[in-house]
């Protein structure tokens, strides 16, 4: 079963410096910073989990890492038996947790998840939540992706990118959490330089007729079933090898 985490991150005060980073070339507006601010959640296994993904990066050998929300946390659980196969092999490290927000995110890769770390690529799934948690509009969501991709870009600039585009939810096309993640992913593709960020929109894979969303593939319509980790995974493989391998 899921857990349904309730995240009231605190927003710490920055300096200017900090924001010039993320934000120096887009003229970002007050509420766009906001989004992007980092913070944890309290919850206590969330920072358990965090403590325990920093030993497991201190480990070293990780060539592939996964960040992300409960979507990317399900790899270890629906998603097993499929990371078994597609990335076990290839020294993959799941940073995944419920509930996340792209603070928190932003939080976990500034407090020891990338640290000694040079991984061939990092696979980003991230920002369903804000639209539920907080109810953030798609341009505070984005500029909190950009906010992620600034980090890992600045922390590993040796390291490849693959953004994937948030993945469809609610049953039917005219859900309006559907249209609220379709149009942070229209935002979502301009990040993208095709030299580290590269872009990947796997949404036509889980859909079925008229964009029914099949409960086979994501039975609460938000998280796949292993049937659907598999597309995700077999869609994307192409483009894994590709960067793996570059």
């Amino acid at each position: 079963m899921r857990r349904t985490i309730v995240s009231v991150p605190f927003l710490p005060t920055l300096l200017l410096s900090a924001l010039q980073v993320f934000f120096a070339p887009t003229g970002a507006s007050g509420e766009q910073i906001r989004a992007a601010m980092p913070a944890p959640q309290p919850e206590a296994w969330w920072m358990e989990r965090h403590e325990r993904a920093v030993a497991r990066i201190r480990q070293g050998q990780v060539d592939l890492v996964f960040i992300g929300d409960s979507i990317t946390q399900g790899w270890e659980e629906d998603g097993h038996p499929v990371w078994n196969v597609f990335y076990q092999h290839r020294h993959a490290a799941n940073l995944g947790y419920n509930g996340d927000q792209t603070d928190n995110v932003l939080w976990r890769l500034q407090n020891g998840e990338l640290e000694g770390i040079t991984p061939k690529l990092a696979v980003v799934l991230i920002g369903t939540n804000n639209a539920t948690r907080r109810e953030d509009p798609p341009e505070e969501t984005a500029a909190g992706i950009q906010a992620i991709l600034t980090t890992l870009r600045t922390r590993l600039p040796d390291t490849k990118i693959l953004l994937l585009a948030l993945f469809p939810r609610g049953l039917s096309a005219d859900d309006p959490l559907r249209q609220v993640n379709n149009a942070v992913n229209d935002r979502l593709q301009t990040f993208a330089d095709q030299r580290q960020i590269f872009f990947l929109d796997l949404s036509r894979r889980f859909l079925g007729n008229q964009g029914r969303l099949p409960e086979e593939i994501m039975p609460d319509a938000l998280h796949p079933s292993e049937r659907g980790y598999r597309l995700w995974a077999e869609g994307m493989e192409d483009v894994v090898k590709r960067l793996m391998d570059e």
